[in-house]
């Protein structure tokens, strides 16, 4: 059966605009494959560990290829969990809203959670780094205060963006598709709009092709 990971960057829950836009992206996807299952992960109510400790630990012992200890073993465990949770996913949807020009925190801690050394990504020092997981469909549906369509909204800058598709491409999820959906704060028919816009994005999906 595919697997759809929803990944909900938002603390919102369905009064944020990127998950609500996310929602009916997902309708619009398992009303096309029936057979989807959709597995969400919302990152404000996921405990997800510190990375220090005896997780980072592990992290230094597998870069140095030296055996973990029982406390560094426990930890990347949990580690090797979250990467294989990613991993398993046919598709990937991930709302989130922009904060301070970039993403929340979660979504950051998350990220830098699974990319780790011989889960997501690999190194040799004649070629340099390659991904370990395998390209899939990525939708991004990103929500921002300002419209950013046309490059920065009233001199503030996307960080957000950029830093999604290097991110996520440097662990192997290649080629996101993002939806925009913003502005969402400002003239009340320009929200409508921003919003109206990336739903007739999303609704598209499935009849592409």
């Amino acid at each position: 059966m595919p697997r759809l990971l929803f990944i909900e960057a938002s603390p919102r829950g369905g009064r944020s605009s990127s998950t609500a836009v996310a929602a009916r992206l997902i309708e619009r996807l398992v009303a096309t494959q029936p057979e989807l299952e959709v597995d969400h992960l919302a990152l404000w109510d996921e405990a997800l560990p510190e990375f220090d400790g005896a997780t980072l630990a592990a992290k230094y012992a597998r870069l140095a290829g030296q055996p973990h200890d029982a406390a560094q073993a426990e930890a990347w465990a949990v580690i090797e969990r979250m990467v294989a949770r990613l991993a398993v996913a046919d598709h990937v949807v991930i709302a989130t809203p922009m904060w301070n020009f970039s993403i929340p925190y979660r979504l950051k801690h998350y990220i830098d959670l699974v990319t780790q050394p011989g889960l997501s990504f690999t190194f040799d020092p004649a070629t340099g780094y390659s991904p370990l997981l395998a390209p899939r469909p990525l939708h991004i549906v990103l929500s921002s205060a300002g419209d950013y369509r046309f490059g920065p909204s009233r001199g503030r800058p996307d960080l957000a963006t950029p830093y999604l598709a290097a991110a996520l491409d440097f662990i192997g999820l290649s080629d996101p598709v993002f939806v925009p959906v913003g502005p969402t704060i400002g003239a009340p028919d320009e929200v409508a709009e921003g919003h109206a816009r990336a739903l007739r994005q999303v609704d598209l999906v499935g009849g592409e092709g």
